[in-house]
């Protein structure tokens, strides 16, 4: 591997045109997901951990090194082509004016907003919170035990040298610190961006979004969670549509439950979508685990309250009936135009 990195970094120190077309060649041929160097990158996964700190260090030299070529070459063209373009003081105006394009909200966002403003509606605020988080507002504050497997490598990306730190799982940490910092009545709702170490397929990814809420004063009930719940799925959904809830368990809410709703599709009559079910899984949700209120100093025995959390990229999926988690990550502008009118 040593030998290709070598040969193609003189390569890349020999490569010269002033041809704008010939870069971008250039470019795809080394730095494409498919080039020559993003090769390199799946080859190097699989060295022995002795050669990776090496080898590791020439790649990202011979990547760094190709991006400067080839942005320097880019960038001499465009300054070439301004300085010819500038000897016409005086364009033509009776060319036709190039309008254009509208540009288009990311599904992600649009949904995102949607089910924000749903939720405020009704009296709920946004929080928002760091996404790299320790272990007490990550797990301990929310009843995660010491051996949870979520604590492990293969759920969680902890910071280098330091086990304590670690990209948030989820946006209850957000809730945490609310809970900390505010005292009840407390209606709120986190958005944001959280980080699993998963595999990256149709279905799953390492990186997505999530909404999660709470409400916490006196005399809260299940009654209550139930009443908010069904109002979301018929302000998103269509008022037509039901929901069910079944026994589930998370470590920070007790009693816990599966939210589904009646099939947006099908309405309920059983489709591919809901395999034939009537009914899709949109979020989890459960009365929050009166140790969770203590760890945040609020009295479980005065106070209740009622948590809920959904995956935005499962509601988006529902409704632009996308089929691949990835297409949200890979900015192809093919797939985002569809969302220009999507305001």
């Amino acid at each position: 591997m040593i030998k290709k990195i070598n040969e193609l970094l003189k390569e890349v120190e020999e490569f010269a045109t002033d041809s704008f077309d010939e870069a971008e060649e250039f470019r795809i041929r080394l730095l494409s997901k498919k080039g020559q160097i993003s090769l390199l990158f799946n080859d190097f996964k699989a060295l022995p951990p002795e050669e990776k700190k090496l080898v590791g260090q020439q790649l990202n030299t011979l990547k760094e090194s190709a991006l400067n070529k080839v942005n320097e070459i880019k960038q001499r063209i465009e300054e070439q082509k301004q300085q010819t373009s500038g000897s016409d003081k005086y364009p033509d105006l009776t060319l036709p004016v190039d309008f254009a394009e509208a540009g288009s909200r990311h599904p992600i966002s649009i949904v995102r907003n949607q089910i924000n403003g749903i939720f405020e509606k009704i009296g709920f605020v946004i929080s928002e919170g760091p996404e790299i988080e320790n272990d007490w507002h990550n797990f301990s504050a929310l009843n995660f035990a010491e051996d949870h497997p979520a604590r492990d490598m293969q759920d969680t990306f902890f910071v280098e040298k330091n086990p304590d730190v670690a990209l948030r799982t989820h946006t209850s940490s957000v809730q945490v610190r609310v809970m900390n910092n505010q005292k009840p009545p407390i209606r709120t709702i986190s958005p944001g961006r959280v980080f699993r170490n998963e595999a990256i397929s149709a279905r799953a990814h390492c990186i997505f979004h999530q909404v999660e809420g709470l409400y916490i004063d006196k005399g809260v009930s299940f009654a209550d969670l139930k009443h908010v719940l069904d109002h979301f799925a018929r302000e998103f959904f269509g008022p037509e549509t039901k929901i069910r809830l079944r026994p589930s368990y998370f470590p920070f809410t007790e009693p816990s439950a599966e939210v589904d709703v009646s099939c947006p599709f099908c309405k309920g009559k059983g489709c591919n979508i809901c395999k034939g079910t009537g009914w899709v899984e949109i979020m989890g949700c459960g009365m929050v685990d009166p140790n969770v209120l203590e760890n945040c100093n609020i009295d479980s025995t005065v106070y209740t309250g009622y948590a809920f959390g959904m995956g935005i990229e499962r509601i988006t999926m529902l409704k632009y009936m996308v089929n691949d988690l990835r297409l949200y990550f890979e900015n192809d502008l093919r797939f985002l135009r569809q969302f220009s009118s999507a305001w």
